[in-house]
């Protein structure tokens, strides 16, 4: 019988305990559905610097899966793998510009697991988050939009064929941290949702519904909120918003719905200005930590609430009903602490305005240090905790960082997107929490591009409007439901020439007095008026940023704290936000460095038994 040789046998060894150093196979603890027919799965979860992959197609031939910037096939990075004749593959490609597929030189994709049945291919990877490659996408904690495609057959056989409609695109955040779910199959719910409400043929309406909270006899909190989107109507409704409602009402305002902010709309809406609940399109559902709740039944709880739905119909169709709406998940079992929601950033309004033609625009909304001051001063001196962020703008925003400041130094980024899909916005847990304490001030910076644009965009409702706000969740719930800041409009129009006004304004937008050129003008038109080129754009935008804001500072029940209506001046910033140094690792290289050091050690141990002489 042959022998093996002693440096074969330490070689194996190594090879083996490097193998077992890996643990048994780890599970994914996200998964998403990519496509319509519940063909493409992907299972995904962080393993240290990397992230591992779980593909489970219904194909027997190639898969693809891919990072893009665009949702498209654009300068994308790709890899494609499968099982042919029993033998897996994998390859790591890129598309530049023109979308040809090239092979990368560095592979930076691994395979670790590849199956094939009668009906599907499964494939498992990794991926280091930043592999040095210029030809790959870092993965961050921003808005990823993966991009899908496989095809009935083998790469070896379809060569690079079109997979026809066997493809698509998804938004996603790779990066949101694992939350501790609790089962919520067992626990009571209530859904509040819409019944067969007639959608305008119109792009934008917002439609208000009144609910009122079950009875509870004591004290439960709300574990977990999910979406109950009408099936078919996963575009048309882009938002909704949960307000709590005054106290005073009674059953008679639950009788109908109405068009938000409309002149006809009930007054009872008016007294709902808390916002206790967010989802934005694309977003699942929201599991509440295990310390925190929604607080419901007690006398200081919502009992009236308002659901407020944005449908979004850019196509102007006619008749469609909707029937959407939230489920409140709730549990008898307190949690430590009730949640409170806080609305951060810029009051929408038109004095939040972006010029036409600019590829880059911010706008900043200010959470000021006097709010903060005074209402975690007289409510919470020991600050509260930040968990999960919401960032929300429309369809000129391009990124969105929550920018948070402690005695004047710049904390690390509350919450950050610098990849904002409009159609993809959802909670970002928090990996830890924040404290948030008198005297911080947070920033809501957001980035626009309104380079296809040939007028104004205006702070607003609709879609084509803009928005710049945060809505964080935390705990323990404190009477501040709203902080945010208005720019001071005479200097904007100041920047275009603008001299005077007619006094006392009575009409909405107002009119402008002089000069000549914009005698009779109402301030937007004359904003449209001005030839704006991108040096006035960047010019106006150093302005706007600089300008004195008006302070906006909210309790329950429509009070506020003494802070509201004053002015502050922004504080001094490093602008722009210089993002922290990212340190890449080649995979390809980890990997080598591993077999080479094998291979070392092997040699030296190898060269030392050699050296001691033959066993007997």
């Amino acid at each position: 019988m042959r022998r093996l040789r002693p440096w074969a046998l330490v070689l194996g060894g190594l090879l083996c305990a490097a193998a077992a150093a890996a643990g048994p196979p780890r599970s994914y603890p996200h998964s998403a559905v990519l496509d319509g027919a519940a063909a493409y799965r992907l299972r995904w979860g962080r393993r240290g610097s990397a992230l591992a992959f779980r593909l489970e197609v219904r194909t027997r031939g190639y898969v693809g899966f891919g990072l893009s910037a665009g949702g498209g096939m654009a300068s994308a990075d790709i890899v494609v793998g499968g099982v042919e004749r029993g033998q897996p593959y994998l390859q790591d490609y890129f598309t530049d510009e023109n979308r040809v597929l090239k092979k990368d030189p560095q592979q930076d994709y691994h395979l670790e697991y590849a199956m094939e049945n009668s009906t599907h291919t499964i494939l498992a990877f990794s991926r280091e988050l930043h592999t040095c490659d210029t030809n790959d996408k870092s993965i961050t904690e921003s808005t990823v939009r993966v991009i899908w495609a496989y095809h009935h057959k083998d790469m070896g056989e379809a060569g690079q064929n079109y997979h026809g409609s066997n493809r698509g695109t998804k938004s996603l955040r790779l990066l949101n941290p694992e939350k501790e779910e609790v089962s919520s199959a067992s626990l009571p719910y209530f859904d509040l949702t819409n019944k067969d409400v007639p959608v305008p043929d119109k792009d934008t309406t917002y439609w208000c519904q009144m609910f009122k909270i079950p009875v509870q006899h004591e004290k439960h909190h709300v574990t977990k909120v999910e979406p109950l989107i009408q099936k078919g109507h996963e575009n048309l409704v882009h938002h909704i918003l949960l307000y709590q409602c005054s106290s005073n009402l009674n059953d008679s305002v639950l009788d109908y719905g109405h068009e938000c902010y409309h002149p006809n709309m009930p007054d009872s809406f008016l007294t709902c200005e808390t916002v206790i609940f967010a989802w934005a399109i694309g977003g699942e559902g929201f599991t509440y930590p295990p310390h925190v709740g929604l607080s419901i039944g007690t006398a200081s709880d919502p009992q009236f609430v308002l659901m407020e739905v944005h449908y979004d119909n850019p196509s102007y169709t006619e008749g469609l009903v909707d029937n959407s709406g939230l489920r409140l998940i709730y549990t008898p079992v307190l949690r430590k602490y009730d949640a409170g929601v806080i609305e951060a950033g810029l009051w929408v309004s038109l004095f939040h305005n972006i010029p036409p033609g600019m590829p880059e625009f911010v706008s900043e909304g200010h959470c000021t240090l006097e709010c903060l001051e005074e209402a975690l001063g007289a409510e919470r001196p020991a600050g509260i905790h930040v968990f999960a962020v919401l960032l929300h703008a429309h369809l000129a925003g391009r990124a969105i960082r929550m920018r948070h400041f402690h005695n004047g130094v710049e904390q690390k980024l509350l919450a950050y997107d610098d990849e904002f899909d409009f159609n993809f916005q959802e909670f970002q847990y928090l990996k830890e929490e924040r404290t948030i304490l008198p005297g911080d001030n947070l920033i809501t910076e957001c980035h626009y591009s309104t380079v296809d644009r040939i007028r104004m965009t205006w702070g607003g409702l609709s879609t084509r409007n803009e928005m710049c706000l945060s809505y964080l969740l935390y705990y323990p719930r404190i009477n501040l439901t709203r902080c945010a800041s208005i720019p001071d409009i005479m200097e904007q129009l100041q920047f275009i020439g603008v001299k005077e006004i007619y006094r006392p304004v009575r009409t909405w937008p107002f009119i402008i007095k002089s000069p000549k050129q914009y005698k009779n003008l109402s301030f937007m038109d004359a904003m449209n008026k001005f030839k704006w080129s991108r040096s006035e754009g960047l010019s106006y935008n150093e302005l706007v940023l600089k300008l004195p804001v008006n302070v906006r500072c909210s309790k329950t029940d429509n009070a506020e704290w003494s802070i509201q209506g004053m002015t502050a001046l922004p504080p001094e910033i490093e602008r722009p936000y210089k993002t922290e140094p990212v340190m890449c690792s080649s995979s390809s290289c980890l990997h080598c460095s591993l077999f080479l050091t094998l291979l070392f050690v092997a040699h030296v141990t190898a060269s030392t038994i050699g050296n001691i002489g033959p066993s007997v």
